[in-house]
């Protein structure tokens, strides 16, 4: 009996995604829950700015960057205070009854002033300030992955921040298909704060920015070849962590590095997840190995 070597070197390139996309279901502060609405469902009063869809924006000049895809006003504000503990849910899904898929990129979050009620402002000229930014939570693990295991988004209401109504927009950007020009998903969501107390803190004219203008889609950060290509050594697009923040004069001098660590003033870490990292909505490589069949002569 001879053999013969069958080399069988198969690629299998498969989605992984039954939700790609999804929305902010709900928002905690201090113990208190504020639900929001469906993407393009009824409309109920919430504190949440209701989007039409669960498509992320595309484009860095796309107007609904601003808080997220015809983000229409919420009829409700919320109470909080300078320091306040907030829980931002982010579901996957049309109708949110799913985890959060995606894994690879920031959590950011940034704030404006309203002039007079939220309920009415209009914030596509606003000027945003940054109040915290999370990449990496180990050398291949994005903070964001912990959101797929339900956790929530949290943040911290800066300590010193002058008391008023305020947008807060909470920012996912998934980059898994962000090795291509124009390929990253945006996912700002809008919260309507009144944030009472005595503080005076506010952020310096060089450290706003406004929606869209903050970002272009080749800056680092946004336009990102190597994301699959360990070490990463991720930029946080935007302007840097406001300086009243950490509650100095000077903006964190880590702010913008790639380790995605926060300033404990500014926001919570999610906790982190377990188990093996795997980048979602990426194809994914099978290879077969090498067999020896018998032969008969």
């Amino acid at each position: 009996m001879t053999t013969f070597n069958i080399l069988s070197f198969l690629l299998l390139l498969f989605p992984t995604s039954v939700f790609p996309h999804g929305f902010v279901g709900s928002v905690t502060i201090d113990g208190t829950t504020y639900q929001g609405n469906i993407p393009g469902g009824t409309t109920n009063p919430s504190i949440i700015r209701q989007i039409s869809t669960i498509d992320p924006v595309k484009g860095a000049t796309n107007p609904s960057l601003n808080c997220g895809m015809n983000a229409t006003l919420a009829s409700d504000v919320a109470n909080a205070d300078p320091g306040s503990q907030m829980l931002i849910y982010w579901v996957g899904g049309s109708t949110g009854d799913s985890n959060w898929p995606h894994n690879v990129g920031p959590i950011m979050h940034y704030m404006t002033k309203c002039s007079g009620s939220c309920s009415s402002f209009d914030s596509m000229s606003a000027e945003w300030f940054k109040i915290s930014e999370l990449g990496l939570e180990t050398s291949d693990t994005w903070y964001q992955a912990n959101l797929d295991v339900e956790e929530p988004a949290n943040l911290t209401i800066p300590s010193n921040i002058e008391p008023g109504e305020y947008l807060l927009r909470s920012e996912l950007i998934a980059l898994q298909l962000a090795v291509s020009v124009g390929g990253a998903e945006f996912y700002p969501a809008c919260i309507q704060l009144n944030i009472g107390g005595s503080g005076t803190g506010a952020p310096q004219s060089n450290e706003v920015c406004q929606f869209p203008g903050c970002y272009t889609d080749t800056e680092a950060g946004i336009y990102t070849p190597d994301i699959y290509n360990p070490p990463i050594n991720y930029t946080f697009p935007g302007p840097p962590v406001a300086a009243f923040v950490n509650g100095s004069s000077d903006s964190d001098s880590d702010s913008n590095s790639g380790s995605g660590t926060e300033n404990p003033a500014a926001t919570t870490s999610p906790t982190p997840s377990t188990g093996t990292y795997f980048p979602l909505f990426y194809p994914t490589l099978v290879f077969l190995p090498l067999y020896t069949f018998p032969h008969a002569t």
